[in-house]
């Protein structure tokens, strides 16, 4: 079968640009009302049966049928048997990968994650402590693809930012486990792990049950199903994000070999159909040579159909006037990935102020990111990276307030917050200041 990919071709010069451009961009992040109920009646079995309804829905899902959940457990000694049966390559590969991402959160810790204080002049003392969360969750996807990445971008700066626990779920469809996710737990010291799914993992994290435990926080990707349910079981625990489809922005100067460019478009679109993959230049030529690199390479690829679909429907190479506009197109879009492929990248990286990562140069492919180069690789997605932020070890800790008034200092606090409370109508907190004033 011949697949051919035509991404839309636009021009900002052009009256339609906007509407055009809208209308590639819109992608609804509304749930499946079937979904939404599936999902809700999944979250209310497993918080009232616990572990029998999670048995249920992995043999009606997963097609995995066991007596106890405790059989669904995968115990340190299989995640490490799973590192040790590894070809030398991939324990090479997972070791270096994971040493690169605890160092990049390491830095990261020690950049803003510390605790403190300090006292006025009439020694009353104000700072913040910083603490792990006890225990948190990490979704892993299995099923049509396995990501031992995943692994270690959400459990290692978990580790780092000192959590105690650090519960994996992971889908085993028919009980088929990939050894390579398997060894990233071990790798990345994930505490305990469980084979298990869907909506009803989501739950069994939020809830806890009989043989899984409570946390504090779920995080990592899933389907829409996983999504739904990490929305719905917000406020019980925190979640790191709704995430929706992939996506990468491109902005080209024309000096990248456009084969470069073309397949650094293929590797979001080979996620899913709904992925994104954007290609901002102002040189037309350059446009038409990126065009016919995807004609030439993507009969080339095993999942050329899933590309096709995804370019055909949401891709586009955009011609504009100078990089300038498309640097302010690329910040209106906010893009989960944005690879700067120039001459000069840091000429305009600081005309960039919205994205999930910014990759500089035509040699910082977007697959080092998700891979190996150290940064985390959990991003906003669809607009989002306006107002948040890549996941990192500040997603692992949370803040407490210090506050220790002296006497002296009460003699001042006291007066001014007798005067707002009573202000308020409040005269319990105001009483409360007063009590302490000489």
């Amino acid at each position: 079968m011949n697949f051919i990919a035509t991404p839309a071709r636009l021009s900002t010069a052009s009256s339609t640009f906007d509407a055009e451009f809208k209308a590639r961009l819109h992608w609804s992040a509304d749930t499946d009302a079937g979904i939404e109920q599936r999902v809700a009646d999944i979250l209310a079995d497993v918080q009232q049966r616990g572990d029998a309804a999670v048995l249920d829905y992995t043999a009606r899902f997963d097609g995995l049928s066991v007596g106890t959940v405790a059989e669904l457990e995968l115990t340190q000694a299989e995640l490490k048997a799973a590192f040790d049966a590894l070809p030398s390559v991939q324990r090479h590969a997972l070791e270096f990968a994971a040493q690169r991402v605890r160092s990049y959160h390491e830095a990261q810790k020690k950049a803003s994650g510390q605790s403190w204080s300090y006292r006025d002049v009439d020694g009353t003392l104000l700072g913040q402590k910083v603490t792990p969360l006890d225990r948190v969750g990490i979704y892993v996807p299995g099923g049509k693809a396995a990501y031992p990445s995943s692994v270690l971008m959400n459990a290692i700066p978990a580790h780092v930012a000192g959590v105690g626990e650090i519960i994996m779920v992971v889908p085993t469809p028919k009980g088929e486990k990939n050894m390579l996710v398997l060894a990233a737990a071990y790798v990345a010291g994930v505490t305990r792990a469980f084979t298990i799914g869907g909506a009803q993992a989501v739950a069994a994290l939020a809830y806890g049950t009989a043989t899984v435990p409570k946390v504090d926080k779920i995080t990592g990707p899933g389907n829409a199903y996983v999504a739904s349910a990490k929305k719905r079981v917000f406020g019980v625990v925190g979640i790191d994000m709704i995430a929706g489809p992939s996506e990468i922005l491109v902005l080209a100067d024309g000096s990248t070999p456009p084969d470069w460019v073309a397949m650094d478009l293929f590797s979001q679109a080979e996620h899913d159909e709904l992925a994104q993959s954007i290609l901002l230049c102002p040189d037309a030529a350059y446009l038409d040579q990126v065009q016919a690199s995807i004609n030439k390479l993507l009969p080339e690829m095993p999942r050329r159909e899933i590309i096709a679909k995804s370019l055909n429907d949401r891709g586009a190479l955009i011609l504009t006037r100078s990089m300038e506009e498309a640097c302010d197109i690329s910040n209106q879009i906010a893009p989960e990935h944005l690879e700067v492929s120039s001459r000069d990248a840091h000429l305009w990286e600081p005309l960039l102020r919205h994205a999930g990562a910014i990759f500089l140069g035509a040699f910082t492919s977007e697959s080092l990111g998700d891979y190996c180069a150290g940064p985390n690789h959990v991003l906003p997605t669809s607009g989002t990276a306006r107002f948040s932020s890549p996941l990192g070890v500040y997603d692992f800790q949370k803040r407490s307030s210090l506050i220790e008034v002296s006497e002296a200092g009460a003699q001042t606090l006291g007066q001014i917050a007798s005067v707002l409370a009573h202000g308020e109508g409040l005269q319990a907190h105001a009483r409360a200041a007063e009590m302490r004033l000489k």
